[in-house]
């Protein structure tokens, strides 16, 4: 026997139709915190897009709850590290100097990516950004510009923060991270395979 405190309990349990289908619908479920989308769109490419940017949104919630701290969005993040890793190279002799300078620049990919997916004019949006970035990291009256970033609708600079343009801390840091290491590995490739095309007979 099963005791009595094993079986669900819920609040409503009924077989609705929803479009050309019977669905069996289950309300305020005591032990279960699972959920179920439904998602309906007109064909499958606009249901395949829909699924991808609810799990899109999914996951960047699950990693703002697992950092527990976001950051501003909008390019903001790699502004300001280009601007400061150029600051930092000046301050060497050696020839670290220029793979310092190499990864400042590979940082402003992504806002010039930003900006150009948005078809705006992204050697202007980026130049303006780095200047706010740099006023923040040189001038004490200046911190909160730190958080400006790329705004890609009126393609102007402006305080993401403040409009709620955010990005969870752990992703930036991983994406950091890995694209480090995976430029690292392709470094490490002193070797060159070259398979040579057999020659057609003539």
């Amino acid at each position: 026997m099963i005791p009595n405190h094993a079986y669900k309990q819920a609040a409503a349990v009924a077989e609705e139709r929803v479009a050309d289908d019977n669905m069996i619908v289950i309300r305020g479920c005591k032990t279960s915190k699972a959920v179920t989308l439904l998602l309906r769109g007109a064909n499958d490419y606009m249901l395949d897009e829909m699924d991808r940017s609810l799990h899109d949104s999914l996951c960047v919630v699950k990693r703002v709850l697992e950092s527990g701290s976001v950051v501003p969005g909008g390019g903001a993040v790699e502004a300001a590290l280009s601007v400061y890793l150029e600051s930092f190279a000046t301050t060497l002799g050696s020839r670290e100097q220029l793979a310092i300078g190499e990864f400042a620049n590979a940082s402003l990919v992504i806002p010039k990516t930003l900006a150009v997916n948005a078809a705006k004019d992204a050697t202007e949006l980026v130049a303006g950004l780095r200047a706010f970035h740099y006023k923040a990291q040189t001038s004490a009256d200046a911190r909160q510009m730190a958080q400006f970033g790329l705004d890609l609708v009126e393609g102007k600079v402006r305080n993401n923060v403040e409009h709620g343009v955010l990005e969870p801390t752990l992703s930036k840091t991983k994406m950091i991270q890995f694209a480090t290491e995976a430029a690292i590995t392709i470094l490490r490739i002193d070797d060159l395979v070259r398979l040579q095309a057999e020659e057609e007979e003539q």
